[in-house]
């Protein structure tokens, strides 16, 4: 039986020390730095939705959809109950994307009002990727109907597209971070080495090296190799008989 690898286990601390510092950053510019959130002037219900948004999808968009793909590496017990706890955490991350969606356009301004920026637009395309994803993951490994040579043909897109959807929404978070920031130095006057930009610009290095390393952990191999067993010839030691 093939053993797990040990070498995953720094890669594995590593990134949950990265997740957390992203946590403990998003949570330090949501709450410390409020009054940079909202509108001008900033209405006290569009702040909290403002606010809202980066915890959806940072916390639980991202960090719960790294966390599932995680599951692979590290959870013991049968490959069912891997697929099962990480179908019901990448489930979790979709609804939290969609209520951090939900905060950007629940205003009277319309849909559009918030579909303007390359941010906007790979939102939009990530979070429809991902329940697509899901969707796919979910018929083709669930399904009591399928066959297994199904399977086996879908696993390499389905990884494939799992790994591709989280690291473009690992850029999505880069460029919403970019793009408020520049906006709170352009039109709130926030200094360029100020608390709030560094707190902001450590955020988008946290997230930078947490998806590295969740996508390294998630390619790297998992065992070790069973070596196969090399039957010796038979020699045999006796003398032919003489005559």
């Amino acid at each position: 039986m093939a053993a797990a690898l040990p070498s995953l286990a720094p890669l594995l601390i590593f990134a949950r020390i990265l997740g957390l510092l992203v946590a403990v950053l998003i949570f330090v510019w949501a709450l410390a730095f409020s009054s940079s959130f909202g509108h001008l002037p900033p209405a006290p219900d569009d702040r909290i939705f403002d606010v809202l948004h980066p915890l959806f999808m940072v916390i639980g968009f991202i960090l719960l959809s790294g966390e599932a793909i995680l599951v692979h590496s590290w959870l013991p017990g049968s490959r069912n109950l891997r697929k099962s706890v990480h179908l019901i955490l990448q489930g979790l991350a979709l609804t939290s994307g969609f209520f951090g969606i939900w905060t950007k356009f629940h205003w009277d301004r319309g849909f559009l009002a918030n579909f303007h920026s390359v941010h906007s637009w790979l939102g939009l395309s990530v979070f429809t990727l991902f329940g697509a994803q899901w969707m796919m993951g979910f018929l083709s490994f669930w399904h009591w109907r399928e066959v297994r040579a199904t399977r086996e043909r879908v696993l390499p897109w389905h990884v494939f597209l799992g790994l591709y959807s989280y690291a473009l929404a690992v850029t999505v978070a880069e460029t919403g971070l970019l793009e408020k920031l520049t906006l709170l130095q352009t039109k709130r006057h926030v200094p360029r080495k100020g608390p709030e930009a560094m707190v902001v610009n450590s955020l988008g290095l946290a997230l930078a090296l947490l998806g590295g390393t969740v996508v390294l952990t998630a390619i790297s191999p998992k065992y070790t190799p069973s070596l196969p067993t090399i039957k010796q010839p038979f020699v045999s030691n006796s003398k032919p008989l003489s005559s």
